[in-house]
């Protein structure tokens, strides 16, 4: 009887932590009208207001092919998130600016929001996570 109670015991315990589990979606960015083929897109996925081009939830590099591109994010929980990219056409990690601040090459935010003289805000780029999600970005 007691190897009864805790096999039923085990059996309900494990039936609990699977609901537990919080599902999680995957995330496909499109990136299209690319200005060239050459380096690679660093794309970035930010969960907070706060954090907002300062430091990603999550972020991958990817190559470019016919001046596109695709990057997806694994796994990603339900919730509020950004996207931002950049072509980062001479591979040296950072966006270029010129000597006011202008970038130099190709970027874009989620939504395919603009900023007008600065990046656009955290509230103009969110969006809400709750399916398997696509997003298409334009140039």
């Amino acid at each position: 009887m007691k190897k009864l109670i805790l096999i039923v015991a085990i059996i309900f315990g494990r039936t609990l932590t699977t609901n537990a589990q919080e599902k999680t979606y995957n995330l496909t960015i499109n990136i299209t009208g690319l200005s060239s083929n050459k380096g690679n897109v660093l794309v970035a996925l930010y969960d907070k207001k706060e954090a907002f081009l300062k430091k990603s939830f999550k972020g991958g590099i990817v190559k470019i092919i016919d001046k596109q591109t695709t990057y997806i994010f694994k796994d990603i929980p339900k919730g509020e998130y950004a996207v931002s990219f950049f072509h980062d056409e001479n591979n040296n990690n950072k966006m270029d600016t010129n000597f006011i601040g202008i970038p130099k090459e190709d970027y874009g935010f989620s939504n395919n929001t603009k900023g007008f003289i600065r990046p656009p805000k955290y509230n103009d780029a969110k969006f809400q996570l709750t399916e398997n999600k696509t997003i298409n970005l334009n140039i």
